[in-house]
């Protein structure tokens, strides 16, 4: 077993000075148990902890990371971008290239506007869609996390779903009077929910694709509806695609579902692993935003030139590269080997897909919404986890979170994977 007591006494000294030790809530561990690493370093599809000990990442920095660790290209622009000044609170070229970038990639934006988190990014469309329609109502679906936005923070995925808290202490019960959570994936009820209240709707934002109770692919009736009723009732329909766009295609989700939106919250891998978020959409609906329209939304750091020669870095190594077949196979092969395995030991389980993002829910039953991901055995992925991880291949610590490949995630390394979880579906 790897020798971690580095990450231990930095997890004693963080606990003292950082409430739970940690700056976001799921790197504690508590969905897993034990104590979290801490990372020192890390180079290609690797990390290394502070003892030293070696890992092949299935997270990449929780999505942005399609390149890898410390890319050259990536290495190179940011290098050049801070030698120029790490920031300065006034325009520059880098926004417009990167923006350029992301209009030309993703098909329904018109007009994007950079912001730096993806909590910011979706707290600022579901205020332009107030402000377009002039409604209050948003809806968003159970299992989907669209950061910690007050209003969105109800039935929400991520750490929210791991540690059982649908709601926080903190948001006053108007925050949320005004949002109607509906189960992900159902088309009637989202068709009930809009014979009731269609004409109060604002909008209505979803993560096309789920990342955030497990991977989640909806049906195409759903999305066909979804886009019908939005339409016909003058609702503005937001993707979420902080962690599918450019991952799943370079046009994310939505091009490879065929699907399009009238606005599309980005970030992760349009920062090329820097803090950034983004929000876009139709020209008529962004036009709303301050100092265009009456929208306010404001930040000293947005558009900041490192994340964005970041960004312009990524984006442009992934339409050279053009990857995305390849890591469609790589998924689908770590996929048909894990399916195989469960089935070989004799351990329910399903193992949901989409590109090159995938979960193991150890479960016998399909998993296609929130109720079914919260039948998933916990305690046993937990296990596996820690398996795992002692074995040199770093997870998701949750069973509620997407794990993802990066284009370095070879077929070698596919099955060096593979080897691994077969001794720990074993030992667990």
């Amino acid at each position: 077993m790897p020798v971690r007591v580095r990450s231990q006494a930095a997890f004693e000294r963080s606990s003292q000075l950082i409430p739970g030790g940690v700056n976001s809530p799921a790197r504690a561990f508590g969905a897993v148990g034990g104590q979290p690493l801490f990372i020192a370093r890390s180079e290609g599809p690797y990390l290394f902890d502070l003892d030293g000990n070696r890992y092949l990442d299935y997270i990449g920095s929780w999505g942005p990371l399609i390149l890898g660790h410390a890319h050259p290209r990536v290495v190179a622009a940011v290098e050049q971008a801070v030698r120029q000044g790490a920031s300065f609170g006034a325009p520059t070229e880098r926004e417009s290239e990167l923006a350029d970038r992301i209009i030309a990639g993703v098909p329904s934006i018109e007009m994007v506007r950079m912001v730096s988190s993806g909590t910011e990014a979706t707290m600022s469309a579901v205020r332009v869609a107030r402000g377009y329609t002039g409604r209050d109502v948003v809806v968003k679906f159970a299992g989907c996390y669209h950061g910690h936005v007050d209003c969105l923070l109800v039935q929400a995925g991520s750490a929210a779903t791991t540690l059982g808290v649908p709601n926080s202490p903190g948001i006053p019960k108007g925050c949320t009077a005004d949002t109607l959570s509906l189960p992900y994936g159902d088309p009637q009820a989202l068709a009930d929910a809009f014979a009731r209240r269609g004409d109060e709707i604002a909008g209505v934002i979803l993560e096309p694709v789920a990342g955030n109770m497990g991977l989640v692919v909806p049906s195409a009736e759903f999305l066909c509806e979804l886009r019908r009723l939005t339409h016909h009732h003058g609702s503005v329909l937001i993707y979420d695609e902080v962690m599918t766009g450019f991952r799943l295609a370079f046009g994310g989700a939505q091009e490879l579902l065929g699907q399009m939106p009238d606005m599309t919250v980005l970030g992760k891998i349009v920062g090329g692993g820097f803090p950034v978020g983004a929000y876009g959409g139709r020209a008529d609906i962004m036009m709303k935003v301050m100092p265009a329209g009456p929208v306010f939304q404001a930040g000293t750091l947005s558009g900041n030139p490192v994340a964005m020669a970041a960004g312009i870095a990524t984006l442009d190594e992934l339409r050279r590269l053009d990857p995305y077949a390849e890591l469609d196979h790589l998924g689908g092969s770590l996929q048909a080997g894990l399916l195989a395995l469960t089935k070989e030991l004799g351990v329910p389980a399903v193992v949901n897909r989409c590109g090159s993002m995938w979960t193991l829910f150890f479960t016998p039953t399909p998993v296609t919404g929130y109720e079914s991901a919260k039948t998933a055995d916990t305690a046993r992925f937990g296990r596996f986890f820690w398996a795992m991880m002692d074995r040199g291949f770093y997870l998701p610590c949750s069973q509620f979170e997407a794990a993802f490949c990066s284009v370095l995630h070879t077929e070698e390394r596919i099955r060096e994977t593979l080897v691994a979880a077969r001794e720990a579906l074993k030992a667990v």
